[in-house]
């Protein structure tokens, strides 16, 4: 017998909760210049309590060809890739119309 979800009350295998919850989301995409003047598009807005953000990272990595990780509550994926997040982003389900692209943030830290 399968389990039933807490949320929406269906059982699992049929659950809606990260469909709805992924619609509902406002990310903002934006890129930092890192290290040795190396760019990292950065995600954040993303919910961890209803998306298995790890996951969502593998997807990015895998459709950007690039390496990446997940912490503090956002995707950091190396490169400059915002076109390109936003249209797998939203194949996977995300509203487009929630998906904020930005120009370059400035990094934080300052030079020596």
């Amino acid at each position: 017998m399968s389990k039933i979800c807490d949320v929406c009350g269906l059982p699992e295998e049929l659950c809606v909760c990260e469909e709805i919850a992924r619609e509902v989301q406002t990310l903002k995409v934006f890129t930092v210049r890192r290290r040795f003047g190396k760019l990292m598009t950065i995600i954040e807005g993303i919910d961890e309590h209803d998306i298995d953000i790890k996951e969502l990272t593998k997807t990015l990595k895998a459709k950007c060809a690039c390496g990446g990780t997940a912490k503090n509550g956002q995707i950091e994926l190396q490169g400059d890739h915002k076109v390109k997040v936003k249209q797998v982003l939203s194949d996977l389900g995300f509203s487009s119309d929630t998906i904020e692209i930005r120009e370059s943030k400035k990094n934080n830290k300052k030079r020596r």
